[in-house]
Parts: structure tokens; C-alpha cells; sequence
């Protein structure tokens, strides 16, 4: 379970696990490519992605985020009874390649493809957790980051791909969709009121 940190923590470590697969073989040999988180408005600025990645490399823009239909009932059941509220989310990532020419976009997305499915679950020390415990808002540390988070080619079509990219601040660009499930958002403990035990029900006959 993670707190708030969990949406970024998630970002970061696809952003290490990508970095990592382009030091052990870079998609184009001889020359260094990078994997780095942006943000939408970076899309339209060619300046703040050579910033990121150099000449080349792959960026990772989380467009969507979405609650989790196949668990949130049975996580906001939970919360009833351990006093935390439980939201499970998917997070959508769009995958870019970014190089001079075509055939190198394409190694570069080949072999970030290649790498996200040798390891398709980030746990344990590939999932990224924040250095320090940090005090949430109610005085509690913030929990570290400790579940399984899968990472699956999406399925989208076509068109809804096209869509996306209408509501982003540039024109299409070769892109794969992913998704990261589940990322669990915890909420500080609540107190939980104890159970109804006894009952004292007292009868006044009116005089």
C-alpha cells in the first residue's frame, strides 16, 4: 500500500527499470538513449525533451488516471473495517520514441517494449518508494510503497488513440499504451467505532 507518494513512485521506477534495459543494451549501438517522465505541455516543446533524454530516447507521459472497476467495491469494504479508505487505480501511460530517424525510433520502442515485458510486475526494490518517511495530514508516516504493480500493453484502438492525442498539445506521434495496475491510495486511519454489544432499552408508562 502506498500514500499519496504512490501515483509518482510508480512513474519514477518505469522511468529506472526503462534506463536500466538501455545501459545493459542500448537500442542503437554507439549511441545513448534515455527513458524520462514529462509532462503533457512538454509534448510541444522539442527544447524540454532533448533536455530530458539527449538526441534520442523514450518518454513517458501518464495521460490518465482511473479507479480500478474489478476491485473498488471489495477495497472500499476493506476500509470499513481497518479505518483506512482504499482507492485502487490504473495509471495510462502513452510510451514515445524520440530519434533523428524512423528505423531508430523504432529500435528505441522495440527494445523499451522488449524490457517492460522481461519484467512485467515491479515489486520489492524495482518499486521505487520515497527516501524518507513523510508525515501525512493527519500526523501519520506516509506507508512505503510494498505492492505488486503490473505493467500491461494496452489495448486501444485506433481511433481512441487518435482522440488522445487531439486533447494533447501536439500532433501524432508513434506512441504505445500502457497501463500500470493497481496503485493503491490509502488514507490516514480513521477511528473505528466498536461494535454495538448490549442494549438498554427503558420503557416510561405514562401516568
Amino acid at each position: 500500500m502506498a500514500g499519496f507518494a504512490g501515483i509518482a513512485a510508480v512513474g519514477t521506477s518505469i522511468e529506472r527499470l526503462l534506463s536500466r534495459a538501455f545501459v545493459e543494451r542500448q537500442p542503437i549501438p554507439g549511441r545513448l538513449s534515455r527513458a524520462a517522465l514529462i509532462r503533457t505541455e512538454d509534448l510541444a516543446d522539442d527544447n524540454a525533451i532533448r533536455e530530458l533524454i539527449g538526441n534520442q530516447g523514450v518518454t513517458l507521459l501518464l495521460y490518465r488516471v482511473d479507479f480500478n472497476k474489478s476491485v473498488r467495491a471489495a477495497w472500499s469494504g476493506a476500509g470499513t473495517t481497518d479505518g483506512r479508505g482504499h482507492l485502487a487505480l490504473d495509471l495510462h501511460y502513452l510510451l514515445t520514441p524520440w530519434a533523428d530517424n524512423a528505423e531508430h525510433q523504432h529500435m528505441i520502442v522495440g527494445r523499451s517494449m522488449q524490457a517492460l515485458e522481461h519484467t512485467p510486475v515491479l515489486s520489492g526494490p524495482l518499486l521505487h518508494s520515497p527516501p524518507l518517511p513523510m508525515p501525512d495530514y493527519a500526523g501519520e508516516p506516509e506507508t512505503a510503497v510494498t505492492d505488486a504493480v503490473q505493467l500491461l500493453l494496452e489495448e486501444i484502438s485506433t481511433e481512441a488513440l487518435m482522440r488522445t492525442f487531439d486533447s494533447l498539445p501536439s500532433d501524432y506521434r508513434l506512441s504505445v499504451p500502457y497501463v500500470a495496475r493497481i496503485v493503491r491510495i490509502d488514507t490516514a486511519r480513521r477511528a473505528v467505532a466498536p461494535p454495538v454489544v448490549d442494549a438498554d432499552i427503558r420503557l416510561q408508562i405514562p401516568t
